[in-house]
């Protein structure tokens, strides 16, 4: 069988693209033919058993970006069309949609809920978010779409509140996490990083990874500390476009002291073994694997309501989550973490929440669904 898989461009902080790359691996390895759509492909990707097919129009815009890929990918599948085609980015005329970015009616109406005036109206003037509306209604309207592939069942349940889709074209598909990369061994420089930053045992440490820190709740992490004690910590792991914004609000809510922006780090594991718990008070969070990989190393956490990873931290009681925009149930959710026995209580469920997404797992998923979207017959090799 040969796959195809769209997706714009990579970036090594991208969780999207993690996803792609534990697949590719994954599928490659099954005897399953890729080639990937993509504008760039990265030279450390030389030698791989991935065909890359550059699709790079010139362009201005964010606008103009995403609708000359999507032309030039349509041309490229005219040429030559693999037996699947699965698409990352809303461009119709694909077998397959994985919903990574989650929907964007919806993640718009996270932002119009939790924004002043001002948002709204820059959201309401913004030509790109009528395109992406747009490509995404067609998208789901494509006769032609055989499934989608839901992150979790938050985004199956917005994809259904908003789109006249068949429920049996819905199939949700858990990331995976790899438990030799993310599990008890990150804690092994767990006391050399806690030192380094002047951490004492008597110091509770939360820790935030996410890019783009206004979607993914950092201001109101810094809103709840400031309401807890002074023996609560906070680290920001991730890359935003404007981190002295964050910095000069936490020294505005006092706890300028109690916070670590680390930046964007390629190897995020020593944060995670040095964390106490895990906070994403996200807007709206499809399903962040930051949240998958801190349950997998034991980390409770504090959460939102807009996060699909929620669904997963309350069913096993590895946590909280409350409105993004709620400090106060923020706070109180830390809070009962600076308790030791609540704290190691829910860091013994976290790893049970997602035990099963080992990339072995995924991978069967993924291979028995395309393996029944081919023709009978065409699909064994899938299976």
């Amino acid at each position: 069988m040969r796959l195809g898989i769209v997706r714009q461009r990579y970036t090594p902080f991208g969780g999207a693209e993690r996803f792609v790359a534990r697949a590719m691996d994954a599928l490659a390895a099954r005897g399953v033919g890729l080639c990937v759509y993509t504008r760039q492909w990265p030279a450390t990707a030389a030698g791989t058993a991935v065909e890359p097919v550059i699709c790079n129009p010139f362009y201005i815009g964010n606008r103009w970006r995403d609708a000359g890929f999507a032309r030039a990918v349509k041309a490229a599948l005219a040429r030559n069309r693999p037996d699947l085609v699965q698409t990352h980015e809303r461009i119709d005329g694909c077998d397959i949609y994985r919903a990574g970015d989650g929907v964007h009616r919806a993640w718009l109406a996270a932002r119009l809920d939790s924004g002043d005036p001002l948002e709204r109206l820059r959201i309401a003037a913004n030509a790109y978010h009528r395109y992406v509306l747009d490509a995404e209604a067609r998208l789901f309207a494509d006769p032609g779409l055989k499934a989608v592939i839901c992150n979790s069942a938050m985004v199956k349940d917005d994809i259904r509140a908003h789109f006249d889709v068949a429920p049996d074209k819905l199939h949700v598909i858990y990331s995976a996490v790899d438990p030799a990369e993310f599990g008890p061994a990150v804690r092994e420089r767990r006391d050399t990083t806690r030192r380094q930053q002047g951490w004492g045992d008597d110091h509770v440490v939360f820790l935030l990874v996410g890019s783009g820190y206004a979607r993914k709740g950092v201001p109101a992490a810094l809103r709840a500390l400031a309401r807890l004690p002074a023996v609560a910590r906070l680290v920001v792991v991730g890359r935003d476009n404007h981190p002295a914004r964050y910095r000069r609000l936490a020294a505005r809510v006092g706890v300028a002291d109690r916070v670590v922006f680390a930046g964007p780090q390629r190897d995020p594991r020593p944060w995670y073994g040095a964390a106490d718990a895990f906070v994403l008070p996200t807007l709206y969070d499809p399903l962040p694997n930051a949240v998958l990989e801190a349950l997998a190393c034991g980390l409770p956490v504090v959460t939102s309501t807009r996060c699909g990873a929620a669904e997963r931290v309350l069913a096993f009681g590895a946590g909280t989550a409350s409105h993004a925009t709620d400090i106060d149930a923020i706070a109180a959710g830390m809070h009962e973490l600076l308790d030791e026995p609540t704290r190691s209580e829910r860091a013994r469920r976290a790893p049970t929440a997602v035990a099963e997404f080992t990339p072995a797992a995924m991978t069967a998923r993924l291979l028995a669904l395309y393996g029944s979207l081919l023709p009978t017959g065409a699909g064994a090799s899938a299976r």
